[in-house]
């Protein structure tokens, strides 16, 4: 500002400050600033009222804070020292849930339940008729202090420890401030769980269920110690059904609190805790003849037309009494029977002969029906994926050597082993496995739980026989439904093959193990079924396909789509 003289002592003030607007900028030296740093741009102060709200704003929170500051250290001071000196911070596990195992309708049957008294969920099964193939767990557990010793659920059984890594899922922690009485008085998650991965089982519930209870129902009524049943789809190995009489409850074992009833299960001669159908080894009996009349076929034995007598039994020189005779019994005299009319009547003397000789008949011997019977994986893991499976015995001379010594294989004992009798042992599951590859024309295919898996095949095993010869075997079993020992199965809605057996036990013999094998429909097989009963009077008149014979009734009203 300066002041300009206007006439005789008279001054004007003029105003020489430009004010930010009447700036122009030269257009032509635009290019010449650097704008990154503001060159060019008008520049204004900031405004009083501006800071005059910062200013109020920061007093505000400097006013709070201070008075929180105030109430912590000087009201509650004492308090929160006293708190800070007997509370502590614990690291605690959040046990995260297990999986949910499904059939493969997504029918729960393993599920979780939240109990108030614990700090995780309670495992809970459909039952009955699942426990053998569910299994059940061994929960978190503490020690006297009260500290967790075991820190996560552990599968002890069935499909609870055979998938334990799937559906275990993973603990979580948080942070936990407690007083000396134990009061919490706050918590932090650390690590969230994770939940344990869902499974989707083969299984079809209804249909085991209903096996379940025939089983069930029949051994206690004709007086058979239990029983096992198992329906698997002959293409892809998926199990429809396994179960097994008796069995466990799956939360009695999980919790173990019920002393006394956990005790019966140990001391009951039945084995409640043994899954028949996977660790169990019975005597197969006659079931075991389909296989051999393809080993027959396939080694030129004995042509399927070819007809041998059956009076009711065959008998040849005793090797320790030469004048007397070792008589070989039939269960009945069949007269003249072919390969198929022997499968379907079941007689024991044609397989004694095709099996060990007689006369002209040549037999295939004791090395060739090991043979046959390891083609069809009798004898064998099936590699199911379940714990505990076990093998069998298809006796042999070096195992007759084994277990008594000093005594040596004779055709009597070749006799016996060609009739599924002697020393033979076999689980249910692995003549499933047998009894497809029957319905398939040779695809040994390994059994499974898991819906969705696949098998390589790399992994299948091919019995690779002649087609025709499968034909006779196929021929024989299903007029084994017609007329023979299988009739009770000879059902309107649906087209079935079968094998029945009569297992006898024991020095008295008086004990047998009841079978029956077969698949349909007959013309396309998809489905197989072994049913065995163990140990029942060899008195009843009545066997395994009765049972078989109730659920396909069941099966065609409830459950039709696996007749189609």
């Amino acid at each position: 500002m300066r002041r300009k003289k206007i006439g005789k002592n008279k001054t004007k003030n003029i105003n020489l400050f430009v004010e930010p607007d009447e700036i122009f900028l030269d257009s032509k030296n635009l290019q010449n600033f650097d704008r990154q740093q503001f060159e060019g741009r008008i520049e204004k102060p900031i405004s009083k009222r501006t800071i005059l709200f910062l200013g109020f704003f920061f007093i505000l929170c400097g006013v709070a804070y201070s008075a929180r500051l105030g109430y912590l250290q000087i009201l509650k001071g004492e308090a929160y020292l006293k708190r800070s000196q007997n509370n502590t911070l614990e690291k605690q596990i959040i046990f995260a849930d297990r999986g949910i195992i499904y059939d493969r309708n997504k029918k729960e049957l393993v599920w979780n339940i939240k109990d108030g008294n614990s700090d995780f969920s309670t495992r809970m099964y459909l039952s009955p008729g699942f426990s053998h193939l569910l299994g059940y767990v061994s929960y978190p557990m503490k020690d006297k202090a009260g500290n967790y010793w075991q820190n996560e659920f552990i599968g002890k059984d069935g499909l609870e420890k055979q998938y334990n890594s799937t559906i275990k899922g993973e603990n979580g922690s948080k942070i936990v401030e407690i007083d000396a009485e134990k009061k919490v008085h706050s918590e932090n998650i650390v690590n969230a769980p994770k939940h344990g991965q869902e499974l989707i089982t083969t299984i079809d519930s209804r249909i085991q269920s209903k096996m379940f209870d025939l089983i069930k129902s029949f051994s206690e009524n004709y007086s058979f110690n239990g029983g096992a049943g198992i329906l698997i789809n002959t293409q892809n190995g998926e199990i429809i059904t396994s179960t097994s009489f008796p069995e466990y409850d799956s939360g009695i074992l999980s919790l173990g609190k019920e002393s006394e009833i956990i005790k019966g299960y140990l001391n009951d001669k039945r084995k409640v805790l043994l899954d028949k159908n996977i660790s169990g080894l019975y005597t197969p009996g006659s079931i075991v003849k389909p296989f051999f009349a393809m080993g027959a076929l396939n080694e030129k034995i004995i042509d399927p037309s070819k007809k041998i007598l059956s009076t009711g039994s065959i008998s040849i020189p005793n090797p320790y009494f030469p004048n007397q005779k070792s008589i070989f019994k039939d269960w009945k005299a069949h007269g003249w029977v072919d390969m198929r009319q022997a499968i379907a009547v079941s007689s024991d003397v044609y397989f004694y002969e095709i099996g060990g000789g007689f006369e002209e008949q040549k037999g295939l011997g004791i090395a060739n029906i090991e043979k046959y019977a390891q083609i069809f994986g009798i004898g064998e893991k099936t590699k199911v994926d379940l714990p505990d499976e076990k093998e069998g015995v298809i006796p042999s001379p070096e195992w007759k050597a084994k277990n008594f010594k000093n005594d040596p294989w004779r055709i009597g004992d070749t006799y016996h082993t060609a009739i599924g009798q002697y020393g033979f042992q076999v689980t249910p599951l692995q003549m499933s496995r047998a009894i497809s590859a029957i319905a398939n024309y040779g695809k040994l295919i390994t059994p499974h739980f898991v819906l969705g898996d696949t098998v390589k095949e790399s992994e299948i095993s091919v019995v690779d026989l002649n087609k025709e010869y499968f034909d006779v075997i196929h021929e024989g079993m299903r007029d084994g439904v017609l007329y023979g020992t299988s009739s009770i199965l000879n059902v309107p809605y649906i087209q079935v093959a079968s094998k029945t057996g009569t297992a006898q036990l024991g020095v008295a013999k008086n004990k047998v193990n009841s079978w029956v094998v077969g698949f349909f429909p007959y013309k396309n097989p998809q489905y197989a079924f072994v049913v065995m009963m163990e140990a029942g009077p060899s008195s009843n008149s009545v066997g395994a396909s009765f049972i078989m014979k109730g659920l396909l009734d069941w099966m065609y009203e409830n459950t039709p789509e696996y007749f189609k």
